[in-house]
């Protein structure tokens, strides 16, 4: 099979039309049908069915399309990487993060870094921990942040931070005057959960179940940060990660220690056989002084009188 024909597939995917395909493909609309065709003949396999005129991705298509991303995200960083050599020369650093750490932390550590007096460019994506993982492991990223719900037996590791969650609530909320929200709380408020198979979730249900306590969940979601939003709106009380919390403090998000130890790792991943360069090193260090100041405000913010 050609590239085009992957191309071509990629866009029809992404699209859901020949017609739209061919326009961002700058081609006509029967040259992308030629190409899906000969595609799948090539293939041995069907990857649309034809329903009253319109293309319907079969599974086989859906798991192929997890495959052409990966390969076009890697294609992608390359001309990424090319185009920031031009601009800033060898000065650049490309880091992966989960959005616990990515969404606020890591801007705040860039700030007092000061990438525009080094005359550097720091590529910062943020995605979910497997992504993270399979960024570092490809070398796309030069290390990453990420929870410790995957193996990282293939990548050097290290812990970058480990602190317990924290219950988040609207300021008017009935538990908002409590200095320490315990399970019999959690049980008996509508609760924002972290998704099933999340590890501080597992954790706080089986502290719970000792109890014979159940959580009475009105929303799940992967995020700590759509945790924290949703409880600004008042749906509801959740487990969200600490640092994310403090993030949305200034909106009103109020925060409270819990009763029961549940706690949040971050772990450092690197490629194996990938020494970090200068400028990883230096980043590195403003992260871990940035984090101290984290952890410091985080602590005066719960430690304050109610």
């Amino acid at each position: 099979m050609e590239m085009r024909e992957i191309e071509v597939f990629r866009a029809v995917m992404q699209v859901g039309t020949t017609r739209k395909a061919a326009e961002l493909l700058c081609v006509s609309q029967s040259a992308v049908s030629q190409a899906l065709a000969r595609l799948e003949k090539k293939a041995g396999l069907r990857f649309f069915e034809r329903v009253r005129g319109r293309l319907v991705p079969t599974r086989e298509a859906a798991a192929l399309m997890v495959q052409v991303d990966r390969f076009f995200t890697g294609f992608e960083m390359i001309e990424h990487c090319i185009r920031g050599l031009k601009t800033v020369g060898l000065a650049r650093l490309t880091v992966a993060s989960f959005p616990a750490l990515g969404a606020g932390f890591l801007p705040r550590a860039i700030d007092a870094f000061d990438p525009a007096r080094r005359n550097m460019l720091i590529s910062l994506q943020i995605m979910s921990s497997r992504d993270v993982y399979q960024q570092v492991m490809a070398g796309q990223a030069d290390f990453g942040l990420m929870a410790d719900e995957l193996p990282v037996d293939n990548l050097e590791h290290s812990v970058f931070l480990e602190i317990p969650g924290v219950v988040v609530m609207h300021a008017r909320h009935p538990l908002v005057q409590r200095r320490l929200i315990t399970l019999e709380d959690m049980a008996a408020h509508p609760f924002i959960a972290l998704n099933p198979e999340d590890q501080g979730r597992i954790q706080l249900e089986r502290a719970l179940g000792l109890q014979d306590l159940m959580l009475s969940p009105v929303v799940e979601t992967p995020y700590s940060s759509s945790i924290c939003e949703l409880a600004l709106r008042g749906v509801g009380i959740g487990m969200a990660h600490p640092l994310t919390a403090l993030d949305f403090q200034p909106k009103g998000l109020v925060l409270k220690r819990m009763a029961v130890t549940v706690n949040a790792r971050t772990l450092l991943v690197i490629r194996p056989g990938a020494p970090l360069a200068g400028t990883a090193k230096e980043f590195l260090k403003a992260m871990r002084i940035q984090l101290q100041a984290d952890v410091s405000s985080l602590t005066a913010y719960l430690d304050r009188p109610s």
